[in-house]
């Protein structure tokens, strides 16, 4: 049996996301004056496609439909102000028709998404055939999945396009639909056939099928059940297919080769955010547009006939907020010369292409970089949608709602500087809102001197709100329903997880930055455990500067930490026990490795104020690294260094330890490690010390040519720590002996040739022409 249809339907094809379509759109439906409007999404939706009508919601939003025993198993549907899907949707709402989703459920459409990731899983790699693939992507609208798959389907209007004579398709359907002001009543049939001829030839894909299957028993079904015509809103490529005739039995027939779909229980549905530069194909979004701001624009000044004149104004305001000077005048020839391309170019109007090489020629002055500074703004914008306050919404976003509006934090899609003064009551609580968060893996805010600010009362976030973030937080719904139990039970999880004691420390800082007490709390008792346990020690010396900067860091937080001072005590006793049997026999990757942790820790127990018993024990453990011949030269080197900073080692002996370390004794490679390891940060004593200098410097100046060479890298990484000012009084002090004591026999015209050198430069600071006449030595 065909499907019947008793009222009068009409198909319009559209682009998502596209004002020339949707201003079409409502002057075709003011025409119809449609009883029922159906819209291509998915049916089991439909009890909250009415909301999208709402005042308070604000553009761009997107229904999120995600599967609740399996939260990343989900989808989106954005939609903008522009969208032909949203215009025909206040239309319905403010003419009383009945509105309705027509395509896959979405319990259907998750169930194949659940089905394809198991049927990947049971392949996998070893299969031969096809890598386990992700589920949907949370910015890919499966009302578009046909645009997106086939060489054809993935982009029909491209192929239009290129019969036409275009470029792309952006370019194609600007000029037919977005920018022609021709007043076509029947350019729906012209692509609904341009369509038709493109699917003869191109084939279409099975979900394809089974989508408009689907779609036209609910389009039967309607007409049955409506008093008047029928409007279907659907993207162009699926209208031939539900115009045609199809058997009901045929259609049920091609859906009963799906999986199952999910129990309604199993499903959840709501309004998030969502950001203007989501709606980008830029962006990966398979329905997106090249510039959204663009569309804005043409659909808010679509009855003005000043589309044109108002985006070069506005363009020429982007460019001089950048401290740009724009007159009027070259906004003017921005605007001639944009009608003037599109004439040459046989277009109907400029699109955004004529306009933006207009900009770069008038108002950027031909240079592109001027543009590049404004183009994102400008095309892409930074708007973030809202939905009503009383929307339902999944509890962590909802959680998420309440404390942006208590904190007066504002989602935005651009990147913005959020300084916090964790003194203050709302700074702190804003603090801990974006650690929990990212704990989360929603990183809405990236701290950006991260580490440099713990122990100090002040934190400096950069924000910017990404829409999968949303998807994120449904993620995390199997930790708890608010922010705080979610952030809590995770930290909580990775703890147990974590296998080495650095990162262990690392997790319980960042509970105590969360506050997250119940989760910090049980890191502690597992760094407790893994401490008794732990011999290891690099593992050892890694944890200590993470339990000290806890220890420094409850103060800014109103935390006691005093319980951690046996743990790190004991961690710092283990350390200094094994250090010196750690640091023997090691190749130069590994020593470079240990010096770094050394050196890290050894900064950290400075800080912590130990017992003097456990400073003691540690000092002599470097003692021993820098006395022991098997010790590896760059960390003896090191212990050198550290313990001569400390004062517990004099001069004289440092001095004494040198000459044995690179006399000439000792191999030119070993001695040079040695140097490297005493040296490295700490090139500045050079210019106070004269005994170390003059050590250095009887060195060097045994090394033979061959062997200096060999080590000039080296030592230009070490006396990269010096400015030009303090190289400049190193040469001093080296050729000319001004430290008093020092005694060093310098060739004389070397000294001579360094002066005159110096005497050029002076000149040429100076801007003397006569620079250039002073003859080179």
């Amino acid at each position: 049996m065909s499907q019947d249809m008793s009222a009068t339907v009409r198909y319009f094809g559209i682009r998502h996301h596209g004002p020339g379509s949707a201003a079409r759109l409502l002057d075709a439906l003011n025409a119809l004056q449609p009883a029922c409007v159906l819209i291509e999404g998915p049916a089991d939706c439909t009890d909250i496609l009415g909301q999208l009508a709402r005042a308070e919601m604000q553009l761009p939003v997107a229904l999120l439909a995600y599967c609740q025993d399996d939260p990343a198993t989900a989808s989106y549907w954005p939609f903008a102000e522009f969208s032909p899907e949203y215009q025909a949707c206040l239309w319905a709402v403010a003419n009383g028709a009945e509105l309705r989703f027509i395509d896959l459920p979405v319990s259907q459409q998750l169930a194949m998404a659940l089905a394809a990731r198991e049927q990947d899983s049971e392949d996998g790699p070893e299969g031969g055939e096809q890598e386990a693939q992700s589920p949907p992507a949370a910015d890919k609208n499966p009302v578009s999945e046909a645009e997106q798959e086939t060489p054809l389907s993935q982009d029909p209007i491209a192929e239009l396009a290129r019969l036409s004579g275009y470029q792309d398709g952006e370019a194609w359907w600007n000029d037919l639909i977005e920018q022609n002001a021709d007043d076509d009543a029947a350019i729906f049939d012209s692509v609904a056939s341009a369509m038709a001829a493109l699917r003869d030839s191109a084939g279409v894909r099975p979900r394809d099928l089974q989508r408009e299957a689907h779609m036209r028993l609910e389009i039967a079904q309607a007409a049955k059940a409506s008093d008047g015509p029928i409007a279907v809103v659907c993207g162009a490529w699926h209208v031939p297919a539900l115009n045609e005739k199809h058997k009901i039995s045929a259609d049920k027939a091609l859906l009963k080769a799906l999986p199952k779909k999910l129990a309604a229980t199993k499903v959840r549905a709501t309004w998030v955010p969502w950001t203007s530069p989501r709606l980008a194909s830029r962006s990966g979004y398979g329905a997106g547009v090249d510039a959204p701001q663009w569309y804005q624009h043409l659909w808010q000044h679509r009855s003005s006939g000043r589309v044109l004149e108002s985006w070069l104004t506005k363009t020429a305001a982007a460019l001089r907020q950048q401290g740009q000077v724009v007159s009027t005048a070259s906004v003017i020839e921005a605007v001639r010369l944009s009608r003037t391309l599109a004439a040459v170019r046989q277009r109907p109007a400029a699109g955004f292409e004529e306009m933006r090489e207009a900009a770069i020629a008038c108002l950027c002055f031909g240079e592109p970089l001027q543009w590049q500074g404004i183009e994102d703004e400008l095309l892409l914008g930074s708007q973030v949608g809202a939905v009503p306050p009383d929307s339902p919404l999944l509890p962590l976003l909802e959680d998420l709602e309440k404390q942006k509006k208590a904190l007066r934090l504002k989602a935005e899609a651009s990147s913005r500087e959020l300084s916090l003064d964790l003194r203050t009551e709302p700074g702190l609580l804003k603090s801990i809102l974006l650690h929990r968060l990212t704990l989360l893996d929603v990183p809405w805010g990236l701290q950006t001197n991260a580490g440099g600010s713990r122990g100090t009362f002040r934190e400096r976030w950069l924000l910017c709100w990404q829409p999968e973030f949303s998807v994120r937080l449904v993620e995390n719904l199997v930790y708890g329903s608010t922010i705080a139990q979610a952030a809590n039970a995770c930290l909580a999880e990775k703890m147990q997880g974590q296998s080495t004691l650095a990162g262990l420390t690392e997790l319980v800082q960042l509970g105590l930055e969360a506050d997250l007490l119940e989760a910090t709390a049980q890191g502690l008792k597992l760094l407790d455990s893994r401490a008794a346990h732990t011999d290891d020690c690099s593992e050892l010396l890694a944890a200590v500067p993470s339990l000290v900067q806890i220890q420094r860091y409850g103060t800014a937080r109103q935390l006691s930490a005093s319980h951690l001072d046996a743990l790190l005590q004991r961690l710092v006793v283990q350390a200094s026990v094994s250090l010196p049997y750690a640091c023997r026999n090691l190749n130069d990757e590994e020593a470079g490795a240990l010096g770094r942790l050394i050196e890290k820790s050894h900064d950290a127990i400075q800080l912590a104020q130990l017992d003097d018993a456990i400073n003691s024990g540690w000092f002599e453990a470097l003692g021993q690294v820098a006395e022991h011949g098997h010790s590896s030269p760059a960390l003896a080197g090191l212990a050198n260094r550290l313990l001569y900073f400390a004062d517990i080692k004099d001069a004289a002996s440092v001095q004494a330890a040198l000459q044995v370390a690179l006399s000439p004794a000792i191999a030119t490679a070993e001695a040079a490690r040695f140097f490297e390891g005493f040296f490295t940060g700490a090139t500045q004593q050079l210019l106070y010390d004269p005994s170390l200098l003059e050590t250095v410097t009887h060195w060097l100046s045994a090394m033979d040519e061959e062997a200096f060479i060999a080590h000039v890298p080296l030592l230009r990484r070490v006396f990269s720590g010096l400015d030009a000012m303090e190289r400049r009084r190193l040469m001093d002090t080296v050729l000319h002996g001004r430290q008093q004591g020092l005694t060093l026999t310098v060739n004389s015209a070397l000294g001579e040739q360094w002066q005159g050198h110096l005497q050029r430069l002076g000149k040429l600071i100076q801007r003397d022409k006569t620079w250039t006449q002073t003859p080179h030595p």
